[in-house]
């Protein structure tokens, strides 16, 4: 890392150059080369999935994409047959016709389609079919659609849109979410640092780095399937990471430059310790975000790969465009105030002081209590968790004022809420007695509980494959629906299949979503394990004991759980997510736990390892584990705390986005970090170190021997770390290697001569 680090501040201008041109070839490259996203949850070996094959080999896809327009009329005796409005949408639906990107138009004026007239009368849809899927279909044209259909709107006609095509046309941008959680996270770091130079930097080099990982994500959708909420949460991730690894390197570069180091020294200094630091931290969630290929889903391989890239990505520029950047601005790392009292009265330690050193001697005095205040509240926020429902969002759970939403609710008040969610009963036909199973099949669904609707069976061209189309009398995302799913495979299909040669795949949307549910649940345990079980590894041979990664592990579970908390709160019962423009309440996305888990896990692990590391460092030297965690939070607490207000800003910012998935991400990150940092790291985890005293450091002397000595940052570093340590007075020579000697007034004056020495 040092030769790395001399080599980037030498040659400083390259460095930036070469950085300058990977972004810029990057992004060329994408804008030619285009997006090519997909959401597809088919899981195969699945029932759902095995539907779709059928329709696929059957019917080629079905076509394109199929969306709606649905229209209404309000005001006492309005109709849709009504010769006026009959007028004016028979002839916006022609429009839509013509259009190049549209197929087809199944009108409810049609005499076949007068199912699609509503029985009251006043609302009716039409059928567009497209040309291509959705995720082929340019934004431009379905925006003419939507402004074809929008044109016929009048006083008492209310013409609304639906269908996956037509959501491209609501997609926000990330935009005004970046720059509003840059800008939170630049005034933090001018508060931090008081050099507008040095504030800059951290966010200068995550701009580079996720500018260049996004237009990454891009040409990777060309090659796999990649998400199109995977940029986004790529940028939210960078971002966060990316200028949390930059402070803690800044952080140290300015220590060096207050002892007297010249600023290219101090620049390599900080790169060789605390860039080793965050390569490492960095790695672990690198290696949680993989640890999502073991699902072997190719939804989740995208996401992870995506991820992976932007974090490895900001990484590197943190070792290496920053240093740069560092030797740029020399001196100007620090504020005009410290440069003066540096030149007035030279080199000086930095020393823990006021509320950081007062707090962790307050930790120490009361660790039982604190520790039960801490585990409530982290108790509190995780019960909603047990609540937890996993399913996907729809349209319908879209802020009020969109089209989509809005024609979502016109169908469910107009022809129920299982409209908007049908399920799709296929199946391949060998004869004459199997369509007649069919047709009786068709009369056992209308009795069936739950179903409001059959349609007649639908044969491909070739007579052997056949659809039936069950319209439920429930919501898509509704409980009532899964239990109708259920219902159909366990009970009401194996029956009908036993008299015939059949074997019908219940498909369709809701279908799809709890097959991939159940994917996930059924390997949510393998992973969680060895995410969990690859972090106490590390941990286990980072400090050579046996309790801090068991801590950590727990401490993890219970960030998550207590996160996930919060989340069905806002997003799952509702509260205040229609404030938030979040839409209604609904399930939460079956695939947010486990990258949850990848993105938390990893990111705690910065927190771990700058906590414990320093914690670390005191216990070898003075074998006293109430100096130790006393001196270790009193030094660390405050780079933490800015740190994390950093993290929960860019998160919570990217709630501006108006994207549900992405919201849901920026929340329960938000969340996770500030539980984790304020409610954890910074209370329980001092709490708990003190009460288990030596016991913390324990590793069975065979263990010692076997396992590798791995060093986060190089020996030669800690006569930098800084200067506490110097003024608290040491263990006395006659005294045990694990015994503690300070008293209360001893704790009492150490904090005192710090916090006095550093002002």
């Amino acid at each position: 890392m040092a030769a790395l680090a001399r080599w980037c501040v030498r040659h400083r201008l390259l460095a930036v150059l070469l950085w300058l041109l990977a972004l810029g070839g990057a992004t060329t490259a994408a804008a030619v080369a285009g997006s090519a996203y997909s959401n597809d949850y088919e899981v195969p070996g699945t029932e759902s999935g095995r539907a779709t094959q059928l329709l696929d080999k059957g019917f080629h896809g079905l076509g394109g994409d199929s969306d709606t327009v649905v229209w209404h009329t309000a005001g006492p005796g309005g109709s849709v047959r009504a010769a006026d409005v009959e007028r004016t949408m028979t002839g916006a639906l022609g429009k839509i016709a013509d259009l190049p990107a549209v197929a087809s138009v199944t009108s409810p004026y049609d005499s076949q389609s007068a199912s699609q007239v509503s029985r009251d009368g006043r609302t009716a849809y039409a059928t567009v079919t497209f040309r291509e899927q959705a995720d082929d279909i340019d934004r431009a044209d379905a925006q003419r659609v939507v402004d074809t259909a929008k044109a016929a709107e009048s006083d008492g006609l209310e013409v609304e849109l639906g269908g996956t095509a037509i959501g491209l046309t609501e997609s926000k941008s990330a935009q005004v979410a970046e720059i509003v959680g840059i800008a939170v996270a630049a005034v933090v770091l001018f508060l931090a640092f008081g050099s507008l130079a040095a504030s800059a930097l951290p966010i200068a080099t995550a701009l580079v780095s996720v500018g260049t990982a996004y237009a990454g994500i891009v040409l990777l959708g060309q090659v796999m399937t990649v998400a199109d909420f995977a940029p986004m949460l790529g940028t939210l991730i960078g971002l966060g990471v990316g200028i949390d690894y930059a402070l803690f390197i800044v952080t140290r570069h300015r220590k060096g430059l207050k002892r007297g180091l010249p600023v290219a020294e101090a620049a390599e200094r900080a790169v060789a310790t605390t860039g080793r630091a965050v390569v490492f931290a960095g790695a672990t969630v690198c290696i949680a975000l993989l640890g999502m290929l073991i699902l072997r889903l190719s939804f989740l391989n995208g996401v992870a790969i995506a991820a992976s890239l932007t974090v490895v990505l900001t990484v590197a520029a943190s070792v290496t465009l920053l240093p740069a950047l560092l030797s740029w601005i020399g001196p100007r790392a620090l504020s005009r105030r410290e440069r003066r009292r540096l030149a007035e009265h030279g080199p000086a330690p930095e020393l823990p002081t006021g509320l950081a050193a007062r707090w962790a001697a307050f930790v120490e005095r009361h660790p039982k209590l604190l520790g039960a205040a801490a585990v409530l509240v982290m108790a509190v926020l995780a019960l909603p968790t047990f609540a937890l429902h996993l399913g996907t969002s729809d349209q319908g759970n879209n802020p009020a004022s969109a089209t989509t939403r809005q024609a979502y609710d016109l169908l469910a008040d107009g022809f129920g809420p299982g409209v908007n969610g049908p399920l799709t009963l296929v199946s391949e036909v060998y004869g004459a007695g199997d369509r007649n199973a069919l047709n009786d099949l068709g009369t056992t669904l209308r009795s069936t509980e739950g179903v409001a609707s059959v349609s007649p069976a639908t044969y491909a061209e070739s007579g052997r494959t056949a659809f039936l189309t069950v319209v439920p009398d429930s919501a898509p995302q509704s409980k009532e629906t899964s239990d109708l799913v259920d219902r159909l495979r366990d009970d009401v299909l194996p029956a009908v299949e036993a008299d015939s040669s059949l074997d019908v795949a219940v498909g369709g949307v809701t279908a799809s979503y709890d097959d991939f549910a159940e994917i996930i649940i059924a390997k949510l345990p393998l992973f969680v394990g060895v995410v969990i079980g690859l972090g106490c590894v590390l941990l286990l041979l980072a400090f050579r004991s046996v309790g801090i990664p068991l801590k950590a592990a727990v401490m993890n579970v219970a960030a998550v759980a207590s996160a996930f908390g919060v989340v069905v709160a806002i997003f799952q019962w509702g509260w205040g997510s229609e404030l938030l423009g979040l839409g209604a309440a609904g399930p939460i996305e079956p695939f947010l736990p486990v990258i949850m888990v990848s993105v938390l896990f990893g990111l705690s692990m910065d927190y771990q390892v700058f906590l414990v590391s320093r914690m670390y460092e005191e216990w070898l030297e003075t074998g006293d584990n109430r100096r130790a965690v006393r001196v270790g939070l009193a030094e660390t607490s405050r780079v933490i705390n800015s740190a994390a207000v950093i993290m929960i800003s860019v998160f919570l910012a990217f709630v501006l986005s108006g994207d549900r998935v992405i919201a849901m991400f920026g929340i329960a990150l938000a969340a996770a970090v500030a539980l984790d940092a304020f409610v954890l790291r910074t209370l329980l985890v001092p709490a708990l170190m003190h009460m288990l005293g030596g016991a913390n450091w324990w590793l069975p002397r065979r263990l010692d021997r076997l396992l590798p000595r791995i060093s986060i940052e190089p020996p030669e570093s800690r006569s930098d770390a800084g200067g506490a340590r110097a003024t608290i007075p040491r263990r006395r020579a006659n005294a045990a290697p694990h015994e503690d000697v300070s008293g209360p007034e001893e704790q009492e004056r150490d904090v005192r001569d710090i916090a006095g020495r550093g002002r």
